[in-house]
């Protein structure tokens, strides 16, 4: 296990929080791979750089309630709000599995619900 996996995913993290998309995909490997289970996968980081450029083009807002790191693995579980595919401010609650690869970011497999009843407070 590397031993700063949890730590580069906090900074990662901070990166989108401020809205840099390009210092958080310096974290990601050139072959990332993201899984959205149950909608779509992107594959290379030109393709998640496209999706952040509208899915975050307001940055999210997002609680980290767990980290849990084991072997590769990182697992994220938290609540974060964005805008839907409607434009509107909606809330969500995740759980993002992070594969790390030589310190970098290298597949996500997230399971997001929208969550009519998680507020996260603005």
């Amino acid at each position: 296990m590397e031993p700063g996996n949890k730590a580069i995913l906090e900074k990662a993290n901070a990166a989108i929080i401020n809205g840099d998309h390009e210092g958080f995909l310096a974290f990601c490997s050139d072959d990332t791979e993201w899984t959205f289970v149950g909608d779509q996968t992107l594959r290379g980081k030109e393709a998640v750089r496209q999706y952040m450029a509208i899915a975050y083009a307001e940055p999210p807002r997002f609680i980290v309630e767990n980290l849990i790191a084991e072997g590769d693995f990182v697992t994220a579980l938290g609540k974060i709000s964005m805008k839907d595919e409607t434009g509107e401010l909606a809330d969500y609650a995740y759980c993002d599995v992070w594969r790390f690869r030589d310190g970098k970011m290298a597949e996500l497999r997230a399971f997001v619900i929208k969550a009519g009843q998680t507020k996260i407070a603005r």
